[in-house]
């Protein structure tokens, strides 16, 4: 088991919480009332409430003058909670036919409903994915991930290459736009050019040229190659 308190005693909002509060400390290291509010859409005195219930619960611990951070028990629901939703994505991408711009939202409808054997069923299906549609990690059923640190797209030099790896998932209209330039997980793209101050990188990706402001290169995650 991926948690050692009973999971029916763990409720959606809080398993929404953590989910966003490890994505959080994965960018910065710890997550301040700031941020997990413009994540939840939620006001930040609300957040505030809600997090000191959770540190009293154990679930969260204080860094001053940073905000919080996943205790170990914070961790492992976060992680079987991000197991959930991006299994139910690749299932219904995978089986189901859906687009990759469309799985969010239905994933995170889904995730708090579905039982454990259920979503393990969904993994054999599907052959055990590793990666979402987007190229997020999927954590094992131990609760282990890859957490391998990658660059973004913005950030690649003019003449290098790399590979894409991930994409960020939530905004359905972006992802739709990447997907008619080819800026997918496995695509080889190359940076061409770099304007300063702010301006488009033009890049190659398979056959085909393209230009892209700095601000959505950067929900792009590479590999260099």
């Amino acid at each position: 088991m991926m948690t050692t308190r009973n999971p029916d005693d763990v409720t959606a909002p809080v398993e929404d919480y953590l989910k966003v509060i490890y994505e959080i400390e994965r960018l910065s290291g710890a997550a301040a009332t700031t941020d997990i509010a413009n994540r939840l859409a939620i006001a930040p005195a609300s957040v505030s409430g809600m997090v000191r219930r959770l540190a009293e619960q154990g679930l969260l611990a204080h860094e001053r003058y940073r905000g919080v951070r996943l205790t170990d028990e914070g961790r492992r629901i976060a992680l079987r909670m991000l197991r959930r939703h991006r299994i139910i994505e690749a299932y219904l991408t995978r089986a189901l036919g859906y687009p990759w711009d469309r799985v969010h939202d239905e994933a995170e409808r889904l995730e708090h409903a579905a039982s454990d054997e259920l979503i393990d069923r969904m993994a054999s299906a599907i052959g055990e994915p590793s990666v979402d549609p987007h190229g997020a990690p999927i954590p094992t059923r131990e609760g282990e991930i890859d957490e391998r640190s990658l660059m973004s797209l913005a950030d690649l030099p003019a003449g290098a290459s790399g590979r894409v790896v991930r994409v960020s998932d939530d905004d359905a209209p972006r992802l739709r736009y990447l997907g008619e330039l080819g800026l997918v997980p496995g695509a080889t793209v190359r940076v061409l050019a770099q304007a300063p101050f702010g301006g488009p990188i033009t890049l190659r990706v398979g056959p085909a040229e393209h230009q892209v402001g700095p601000a959505l290169a950067s929900v792009v995650q590479v590999e260099r190659g």
